[in-house]
C-alpha cells in the first residue's frame, strides 16, 4: 500500500531568518526524499479555511498573525519569528494536515502531513517554540465533526508539547501521550500533569539507551489505551529525539521510529494513523527518520 504525503508549497516559504534552526531545508530535504522513494506518494494540499483553526485559536489571534505576516514578518514570541509567508504556511500546514485526515477518516490508510511551521508548543493565543498554530489539535477536532469521537495524539518530539496538552487536558474525548526531554524546553510535562486523566506525560533525562525511551513511551501508550479505544492515531512526529540532534539530548534512531509506528498499527489495527511533522533540526537526519516512519505506515 503506497503512503500520500500531503504538504502545501507555502510550507516552504516560511522563513524566521538565516540562523534559526527551523529552517525551510528541513522541509525540502524531506520532500525531495519522499518523491524519489517508491510507494510514497506526495500530494499538493489546498489551504485550510479558517473555520478549522477557529475551532482551536480566537479570532483575534489568528487575526494578528495574519497582520504581522502582512506587514513582512517580525518577531511573534522570543524564538519564534514570522515573515511574508507564515500566515500563508500556517493555512497551508493545516490544509495538509486535514487532507491526511480526510484520507485517514474516508478509509484509504494511514498518511502523513510533511509541514512547517510546526504546533505543538502553540497555545490558544500564542505563538512559540517555532510554531504558530495547534496543528494536531486542529486535526483531532477535525476528525472529531466527521465522527471519530475518540483521538489519540502521541507525541514523540524532543520538546514536551505544552500547547496541545494545554488545549486538549479538559477534555477526556482526547488523549495525550509525550515523551520529552527533562529538564528542557518549555518546562512543562511532568508525570503528574494528568489533566482529567487523560493526559500522559513520560518526562525523561538525556542521553539513556534509546530501548529506555521507546519502553517508556510504550508502557505510556498501553496505558492511555488500556479499555480506550481511539477512532483516530495522530503522531506529533517530531525527529529531535534522535542521536545528535542539537536542539535535544536522546539517542533514537530511525528504526525506533518505525517500530514504534508497527507497534500502533499492531495495538490499533482498526484506528487509522495519521503523522504531522514536528521538530527535527538536522535535514539529512529528519528525513531518514520521517521515512523510517513511512515505511512502517505502509
Amino acid at each position: 500500500m503506497s503512503v500520500p504525503v500531503f504538504t502545501h508549497p507555502a510550507c516552504l516559504q516560511h522563513d524566521p531568518g538565516p540562523e534559526h534552526p527551523e529552517t525551510p531545508a528541513r522541509l525540502g530535504v524531506l520532500l525531495e526524499r519522499a518523491r524519489a522513494e517508491p510507494g510514497i506518494q506526495v500530494r499538493q494540499a489546498d489551504a485550510a479555511p479558517l473555520e478549522p483553526l477557529l475551532a482551536v485559536h480566537p479570532r483575534a489571534y489568528l487575526d494578528h498573525l495574519a497582520a504581522v505576516s502582512a506587514r513582512g514578518g517580525g518577531p511573534l514570541f522570543l524564538d519564534t519569528v514570522a515573515n511574508q509567508a507564515s500566515w500563508a504556511a500556517a493555512l497551508g500546514a493545516v490544509g495538509a494536515v486535514l487532507a491526511a485526515v480526510e484520507h485517514a477518516h474516508t478509509g484509504q490508510g494511514n498518511a502523513f502531513a510533511a509541514v512547517r511551521p510546526p504546533g505543538h508548543h502553540a497555545l490558544a493565543s500564542r505563538a512559540m517554540g517555532f510554531c504558530l498554530v495547534a496543528n494536531a489539535v486542529a486535526a483531532a477536532r477535525h476528525a472529531q465533526r466527521q465522527g471519530r469521537e475518540r483521538v489519540l495524539i502521541v507525541d514523540w518530539d524532543v520538546h514536551h508539547g505544552n500547547g496541545t496538552q494545554a488545549l486538549v487536558e479538559h477534555d477526556p474525548s482526547i488523549r495525550y501521550v509525550s515523551l520529552h526531554q527533562h529538564p528542557w524546553y518549555p518546562g512543562t510535562g511532568m508525570a503528574d500533569e494528568r489533566g482529567v486523566g487523560n493526559v500522559f506525560n513520560v518526562p525523561r533525562g538525556p542521553g539513556a539507551p534509546p530501548a529506555r525511551y521507546v519502553d517508556d513511551l510504550w508502557a505510556a501508550i498501553a496505558a492511555a489505551t488500556a479499555g480506550w479505544t481511539p477512532d483516530l492515531v495522530l503522531v506529533s512526529a517530531g525527529f529531535d529525539a534522535m542521536r545528535g540532534d542539537p536542539l535535544g539530548g536522546f539517542t533514537l534512531e530511525p528504526e525506533h521510529y518505525a517500530d514504534l509506528t508497527r507497534r500502533l498499527r499492531e495495538r490499533l489495527p482498526d484506528a487509522p494513523l495519521v503523522g504531522l511533522l514536528e521538530g527535527g533540526y538536522v535535514p539529512a537526519r529528519l528525513a531518514d527518520g520521517v521515512l523510517a516512519h513511512l515505511l512502517a505506515l505502509a
